[in-house]
């Protein structure tokens, strides 16, 4: 009889996926599992003690893969390295019943349920059929979110009351999207003939159950955790940084980083604002004269024409001379995003197989002309050589990576700092000279250098350096956070304030761009000089493209070696 031998830690850390697609039906249709379009995870907190047990014995697992011969190779040891950090981070927030106190404005339950029909295939009646069945486990769904939050009512873990007064908005208009029929209706409603009873059906009680959330945040829990900190303080935000980073910050030092960053970027928007609108006062001054008299695009339509154009454009200018990419990563589709969410753009990766492709989507917010200075290193950052560049390989490259480190294994500062560092990068080779574009990349810049300064500042309330030109010697609030980041940014009004809600209530995350991007260039910086005159940026690109997500702790150190 052979001998059974135990898996090495890429086939632990595939098995893994495969489990928790059983678990959760939504990670399932992101990754472009079939089987997965007509289920909803169970959300309730026996659900949430289920997803734990997978991750304690997963690392178990793993502890006996480790001392495999064969663990200690390149492939397998980075593997191992992303699945222990990133199931630890994960446990840790869970152990601590964050679940229990998960509101927010951007990233929840709820808004995953939502966001999951988005993605889920509708080419069919077959597809349909599932996606009627899907909308019929909805209720249950948001059922299970409000028992975690009841839970933590009792244990008094309470969200924050700006994120909940925000997210009952969003559950209003989730509710009644216009003309009495709820975001699911108006969803629903573009199924076959031949389903759409079934459809109607399924589609007015997801609408219903979304009603009936709204009614209990806004009624019971809203009152119930009135008086509440929206920040996190330092215990929780640490925990937090960990899960969105991968590494443990000393965050005094990335404060004084941000602040650093801050005085940089002022002094070159001067100069470029100088270019567009001689002797204005401040940068967003020149910016506010763009609102109005600058590049703008006419129409939702066109502008999402134009965004495929922009990002088709970078691929072809990339493609060859700083990349070498396949030809279905070089596949990305410009989209609207559905009414009744967050302000800020966003990205979803394509499918394990492709056959749905990256795509990234505009917020609207009911506007129909567009500043080209507010879109332009957006969608480079958003699309290409952003996210999609980087998360598009990570699927292309799978089969010599594992499952885990091309999807599910991704840190947010590793891929946040990589589309900021792509954002730097078009500027380093020259597709920002035009003023505007330029004035509006350093723009975005220094919106990531703000949220280094105040998402650890809020949350750790800590003090303003007397060097500031903002309220010197005073500390962090929310109030005085959102008038720093209103006065140092183009973005209306309802952006900041949406942006403000975000950082809020999903503490740490907000820092990962610029903290990630400095990764991304220390870890380039090293492999320069390692090379000398023989580096060669696109070899380099496409190897550090296609060895998966690491945390920021490791980043840097596999970066130096490629």
């Amino acid at each position: 009889m052979s001998e059974i031998k135990s898996p090495l830690p890429r086939e632990v850390a595939d098995a893994y996926v495969e489990e928790l697609v059983a678990l959760d039906p939504i990670t399932g249709t992101f990754l472009g599992v079939k089987e997965s379009s007509s289920r909803l995870p169970d959300t309730s907190p026996a659900g949430e003690e289920a997803l734990m047990n997978l991750q304690r014995s997963t690392l178990a697992k793993l502890d006996e893969a480790e001392r495999r011969p064969g663990a200690d190779s390149d492939i397998e040891r980075r593997c191992a390295r992303l699945l222990r950090e990133r199931l630890t981070a994960q446990l840790a927030v869970q152990e601590a019943d964050e679940s229990l106190r998960a509101v927010s404005n951007l990233s929840s339950v709820a808004h995953s349920v939502r966001q999951v029909f988005t993605v889920t295939p509708a080419q069919t009646e077959e597809d349909w059929t599932a996606i009627a069945e899907r909308l019929r486990a909805v209720p249950a769904a948001l059922e299970g979110y409000r028992e975690c939050l009841a839970l933590g009512l009792e244990r008094k873990l309470y969200g924050g009351p700006r994120a909940t007064a925000t997210f009952v908005e969003q559950l209003g208009d989730w509710a009644d999207a216009g003309a009495g029929r709820g975001w699911f209706e108006v969803y629903a409603a573009a199924g076959p003939e031949s389903l759409r009873s079934e459809l109607d059906a399924a589609a007015r009680s997801a609408t219903e159950s979304v009603a009936r959330l709204r009614d209990w945040m806004r009624d019971v829990y809203a009152p119930a955790i009135e008086g509440a900190p929206d920040v996190a303080g330092r215990e929780r935000y640490a925990r937090w940084v960990r899960y969105f980073n991968g590494t443990d910050l000393d965050l005094d030092e990335a404060y004084a980083y941000g602040w650093s960053e801050y005085h940089r970027l002022l002094g070159e928007m001067r100069a470029e604002a100088e270019k567009i609108l001689p002797g204005a006062a401040t940068p967003w001054v020149a910016l506010a004269h763009l609102d109005e008299h600058g590049t703008h695009i006419e129409g939702v339509d066109e502008v999402r024409d134009w965004l495929q154009g922009l990002m088709d454009e970078a691929m072809d200018a990339l493609d060859g001379t700083h990349f070498d990419l396949a030809e279905r990563v070089r596949r990305v589709e410009s989209c609207i995003a559905p009414p009744g969410g967050a302000a800020a753009p966003y990205y979803t990766p394509p499918s394990d197989d492709f056959s749905r492709p990256g795509r990234t989507w505009l917020p609207t917010m009911g506007g129909t002309r567009f500043p080209v200075y507010d879109l332009v290193s957006t969608w480079y950052h958003e699309g290409v050589p952003g996210h999609h560049l980087q998360l598009a390989q990570w699927k292309h490259v799978a089969g010599n990576l594992s499952r885990y480190q091309a999807s599910i294994g991704m840190v947010s500062a590793n891929a946040e700092g990589w589309a900021l560092y792509a954002e730097r990068l078009m500027d380093e080779l020259g597709f920002l000279t035009d003023p505007e574009r330029r004035l509006g990349y350093l723009d975005a810049q220094m919106m990531r250098a703000v949220r280094v300064i105040i998402d650890i500042g809020m949350h750790l309330e800590l003090g303003i350096p007397d060097d500031s030109p903002f309220h010197p010697g005073e500390r962090w609030t929310p109030a005085l956070a959102q008038e720093f980041f209103g006065s140092h940014s183009s973005r209306p009004a309802d952006f900041v304030e949406s942006e403000l809600t975000r950082y809020l209530s999903m503490p740490g995350q907000a820092i990962g761009y610029k903290l990630g991007e400095r990764a991304w260039l220390l870890g380039r910086a090293k492999a320069r000089a390692r090379h000398g005159d023989a580096f060669d940026p696109k070899a380099w690109h496409m190897a550090a493209l296609s060895q998966g997500s690491l945390g920021l702790d490791d980043l840097v150190d596999e970066l130096a070696q490629l």
